[in-house]
């Protein structure tokens, strides 16, 4: 078939080289315009952006989907199918209309559970065991749209939202791929998502990747993993903000919410009915680092808290 590849972010990368290893014809791609990013806030083009163009392929970067031009070139191209991951902005119902096979959506969850932006980072937070990618038709509705194919994927006690979701990016790329051979074999038809097990996952707020000391190791554990990379957990300590990276349960030891145990070789912070302990932190406008090496540094008095 005859595609346009919607993606944005280094998780779309897989699908894309998948697809143009694949029979199908990539006839262009569209995604977010360059972004600044870095301290020295310079322009990057997206990941899927850098691909296309190593491979001569025509990169479309509107400023929204719904920008002057970008319907009449996607009518121009005339996709059969528009396969898309993590494209990154909602697509009208005018564009919707222009593949006959439609917009085809890799998302990363086992729909109904976790329909929305952030569906491996809530699925971690919520201490899923089980998660997933499947590929649907886009509608109108919010990852509401009839379901073509599936695959599981375990989520391990160390997982993190960075690590979970490159397994998914790369096991996912295959599903899209064998979806677009189905369509055009015309062997694959969509079956319509149960209105049981609904669940939605909203974009992380850097709100939502504070820690609460207060909660239970597990619950801080979750949190902290489902946020990693991004936003990044954090704390604060002494007025200033600190990020915190995974955490080892320490139940052998009982303090107080929030509060600091420094040893030679660890750092343990309370939670409610006992400890966990620090893996690297990240204090404001430095690098990770250890959280002995960071405690060292600070001469952390006894009963100094975070958060």
């Amino acid at each position: 078939m005859r595609v346009v590849f919607a993606g944005t972010p280094q998780t779309a990368v897989p699908a894309l080289r998948a697809l143009l290893a694949s029979r199908h014809e990539v006839l262009a791609v569209l995604t977010r315009p360059d972004a600044r990013a870095g301290r020295g806030r310079t322009l990057h083009s997206s990941p899927v952006s850098e691909v296309a163009r190593a491979h001569g392929i025509e990169v479309l970067t509107p400023p929204s989907a719904r920008a002057p031009g970008l319907r009449e070139r996607l009518i121009e191209l005339a996709p059969d199918a528009c396969p898309v991951v993590a494209y990154g902005a909602l697509l009208p119902a005018d564009l919707l209309a222009i593949p006959r096979h439609g917009w085809i959506n890799l998302h990363f969850s086992l729909l109904p559970a976790w329909r929305g932006a952030a569906p491996v980072p809530r699925a971690i937070m919520a201490g899923d065991e089980i998660t997933g990618a499947c590929t649907f038709r886009i509608e109108e509705g919010l990852d509401t749209g009839p379901v073509f194919g599936s695959l599981t994927e375990p989520i391990g006690p160390h997982d993190t939202a960075g690590t979970l979701l490159g397994r998914l990016a790369e096991t996912g790329a295959g599903l899209l791929t064998a979806t677009l051979d189905g369509l055009a074999d015309g062997s694959l038809v969509p079956i319509p998502q149960s209105e049981d097990g609904v669940s939605h996952a909203a974009k992380l707020t850097t709100e939502d990747a504070r820690i609460r000391w207060s909660l239970p190791a597990y619950a801080v554990d979750r949190l902290i993993r489902g946020c990693t990379p991004s936003p990044g957990a954090w704390s604060t300590f002494r007025g200033e903000r600190l990020g915190i990276g995974p955490v080892t349960a320490y139940p052998q030891v009982r303090l107080a919410p929030g509060e600091l145990q420094v040893t030679k070789r660890a750092v343990a912070v309370g939670v409610a009915g006992g400890a966990v302990l620090l893996g690297e932190v990240r204090p404001v406008g430095k690098r990770p680092m250890p959280a002995a090496d960071w405690a060292r540094g600070m001469r952390i008095s006894e009963g100094e808290r975070l958060g």
